[in-house]
């Protein structure tokens, strides 16, 4: 089995946040992210989905050290990942890095690709000038980018070969983890295959874990080992790719599945959640996903579902996993 890189134990982030009340009035809580225990391990791919603010990029910038969790813990290659700025956390940090959904606004507009790329190790004055040149021309050819690229600016460059600029950056301090955040959203249909296979391809050559956050299911389903499928702050379900779309157990997972495009499903097949996700201010009492659920029982509606092994090995978070419905993909 391959080694463990990140494991995060019932992680959980709250926000105090005012309704304008007043100044000396109690701030609400905003949970973002509810007791989130995941694991990646080397060369592999965990796939974080879920709809837009279910805490999917908060739990990224818990992961990588970016803000303090409330509770729980993130350990780093069997380490506690610390909050100090001190020498373990730099050490740590050197081995895990992210990868911005932005290309351009990840990158300096003032400044050239190659002094980019190399910028770290000017930082940390790691080998010779010509050394350090030397290593990010090598990363440029990993990645697939020509030398010319090397010397322009970021606007000079298409979204593709900014993405790998952007990667090829990450990659300078030799990482074993890289966290993607909606790494392909903002470019184009052809670039995004282009970047998913040099993504699979780097992780077999260097042998890297991703956490790879997305909202595209088919992209998930190509590159991820796991999926960990979130809703308002919490992993309502787990499980290997195709076992998990191909008979979702979760509710919600089945309608993020039936959105998947399928040119042979029939339109009855589309599974349209009613209403809007609850503000993880207000969140409901029970299972958080029983308002738009048309399984809810009184049972879901008071008591909280615990996330619980299923048979092909994944998990769910459900009262009443695994109802009947048309095959989906």
């Amino acid at each position: 089995m391959s080694p463990l890189l990140l494991e995060t134990r019932d992680l959980r982030r709250v926000y105090a946040v005012r309704r304008g009340q007043g100044v000396f009035s109690p701030p609400d809580q905003l949970v973002a992210v509810d007791g989130v225990s995941l694991v990646v391990r080397a060369g592999e791919t965990l796939g974080l989905v879920g709809e837009s603010g279910c805490g999917k990029s908060t739990t990224a910038k818990l992961v990588l050290g970016l803000i303090k969790p409330s509770a729980g813990q993130v350990l780093f290659e069997g380490e506690p990942l610390t909050s100090r700025r001190n020498e373990t956390w730099r050490r740590q940090r050197r081995r895990m890095q992210m990868v911005y959904q932005d290309p351009l606004g990840a990158l300096d507009p003032r400044i050239d690709a190659g002094r980019q790329v190399r910028e770290p190790l000017d930082i940390l004055q790691q080998g010779t000038p010509s050394e350090r040149q030397d290593r990010a021309g090598a990363l440029f050819e990993a990645v697939g980018l020509p030398r010319a690229c090397f010397d322009k600016l970021p606007q000079e460059l298409s979204g593709g070969q900014r993405q790998r600029v952007v990667l090829a950056r990450a990659l300078i301090m030799e990482p074993s983890l890289l966290v993607c955040d909606e790494p392909i959203s903002a470019l184009d249909v052809s670039i995004q295959a282009q970047v998913i296979n040099l993504l699979m391809d780097l992780q077999d050559r260097l042998g890297l874990g991703y956490l790879f956050i997305s909202h595209d299911l088919r992209v998930v389903r190509q590159i991820a080992h796991r999926v960990a499928v979130m809703y308002l702050g919490r992993i309502v379900e787990t499980g290997a790719p195709d076992e998990l779309f191909r008979a979702p157990a979760h509710p919600y997972t089945q309608a993020l599945v039936s959105a998947i495009p399928n040119p042979q499903a029939r339109l009855s097949q589309r599974i349209v959640l009613q209403g809007d996700p609850p503000s993880p201010m207000d969140a409901p009492a029970g299972c958080a996903f029983h308002p738009r659920c048309q399984f809810a029982s009184d049972l879901c509606r008071h008591e909280r579902p615990a996330l619980t092994g299923k048979a092909d090995g994944g998990s769910v978070a459900c009262h009443h996993p695994g109802r009947p419905l048309p095959a989906l993909v």
